[in-house]
């Protein structure tokens, strides 16, 4: 949620956010609610003095005089009206609030402008794409692989994106999520194991409403939502609490599964790994200072680089243009990972600051040495997902014969072989 008091000040700034996010807002009206919300306060306010003028001026009298009993009447009927008037404020300040929610966040002055991913700026690239595997081929077109990714019973049990993992392939899942994890721990984050289900306030906290409805499981009659990212939950775990400036940055990691309906998906560039229904995840989350926000990110970027490096897997880092930033972003950072078999780019990790939006939402603040309180910043990063990072590795070390996927040396301890064999 946006700061009312910026809004008020400075609303030409929030349209021009708008128009930028190519988000659609009927900013007018919702400053006319403000204004009438004010207005409806203020005359709250002048009540409530007058009433309690009216209650002083009732202690000087006698009871028994006229004029006492003129003065009640006349408390009883501003009594009335200040009730009335509080009601309505009340009204309209849940009006206003709901408005509020309506209003994407604002870009970073360093993100570039544009309205496409054509518009997104290359600021990193590693690796050398000649370097992949000469007999990769698409994972999906792996004879063997069926064995160990099996989307046929899959389908049969829940539906299509669902698929299992098996054997092999099932264990290299663990191994991947486990170094992720330990990863993340030598970094100073603190391993968190949250709810794979959120209420409405967590959702809406977050920025998932009222935005990505269509994208969420409901489950009927409950009020809750399966998560589509552990950011969700994570970043929920200091709603409502002050957090002690001198701990900041604090750092939450956490592995989930993680589900998105995705609707109308399909076609070879959906095939595969390429896009599920439901994936395993391991999240960085930060509660941060806004001085200190930007630079965490930068950080938040380079831990995800160092990982994919370590996988020896070529990738690029995107910042994305103005048009491709989510409702809640301020600014974030793509990484793609080479996919030889494909002979494309696959998304494996967005890395992303809030600034003070879902902390506002969520209530979540900080005290500063002088004293006083100020709404966190909050980011949060995949490191990473799992799907299109089995994907690029499959496809990038397919051997000669076919039937084997040497592994990177870094998974050697936590799978314990150097190969998947077919």
């Amino acid at each position: 949620m946006i700061d009312a008091k910026l809004l008020r000040e400075n609303p030409e700034l929030v349209r021009e956010a708008i128009r930028k996010k190519k988000f659609t807002c009927d900013l007018e009206a919702i400053l006319k609610v403000e204004a009438r919300r004010r207005e409806i306060i203020q005359t709250a306010e002048t009540a409530k003095a007058r009433q309690k003028a009216l209650t002083q001026e009732l202690a000087t009298l006698p009871k028994d005089s006229p004029e006492f009993q003129e003065k009640v009447k006349g408390l009883k009927a501003s009594s009335k009206s200040v009730k009335d008037l509080e009601m309505a404020a009340k009204t309209m300040e849940t009006e206003w609030r709901q408005l509020l929610l309506t209003i994407p966040n604002l870009t970073h002055a360093s993100v570039p402008e544009g309205h496409s991913e054509d518009d997104n700026e290359i600021v990193t690239t590693w690796g050398l794409l000649s370097e992949a595997s000469p007999h990769a081929k698409p994972h999906y077109t792996i004879p063997w692989l069926e064995e160990r990714l099996d989307f046929q019973r899959g389908a049969k049990v829940t539906g299509a994106g669902f698929p299992f993992y098996c054997g092999d392939l099932a264990r290299l899942v663990r191994a991947l999520i486990t170094f992720f994890l330990e990863e993340a721990r030598k970094e100073g984050y603190v391993e968190v194991q949250p709810p794979l289900c959120v209420n409405a306030a967590s959702a809406t906290a977050t920025g998932q409403l009222p935005d990505k409805e269509g994208q969420m499981y409901v489950i009927p009659g409950e009020d809750l939502y399966l998560i589509p990212t552990a950011e969700v939950p994570v970043t929920n775990l200091f709603r409502d609490e002050v957090l002690d400036a001198p701990k900041l940055p604090l750092k939450r990691v956490a592995y989930t599964p993680c589900f998105r309906r995705e609707a109308g998906s399909w076609g070879k560039e959906v095939r595969g790994l390429n896009r599920l229904h439901q994936f395993d995840k391991v999240e960085r989350v930060l509660w941060t200072s806004a001085e200190d926000s930007f630079d965490q990110l930068e950080n938040l970027r380079e831990g995800v680089e160092r990982l994919l490096q370590k996988l020896k897997l070529p990738y690029r880092a995107l910042l994305m243009c103005s048009g491709e930033l989510g409702f809640p972003h301020a600014k974030q950072y793509d990484l793609e990972v080479w996919a030889a078999g494909q002979a494309r780019w696959l998304e494996v990790s967005s890395c992303s600051n809030f600034t003070d939006f879902q902390a506002r939402r969520a209530n979540i603040r900080y005290r500063s040495t002088d004293g006083k309180l100020h709404f966190a910043h909050t980011l949060n990063g995949s490191a990473l997902a799992i799907p299109r990072i089995l994907a690029a590795l499959i496809e990038n070390n397919l051997q000669e014969d076919g039937q084997r996927v040497a592994l990177p040396e870094v998974l050697h301890h936590w799978y314990g072989e150097a190969f998947i064999s077919g």
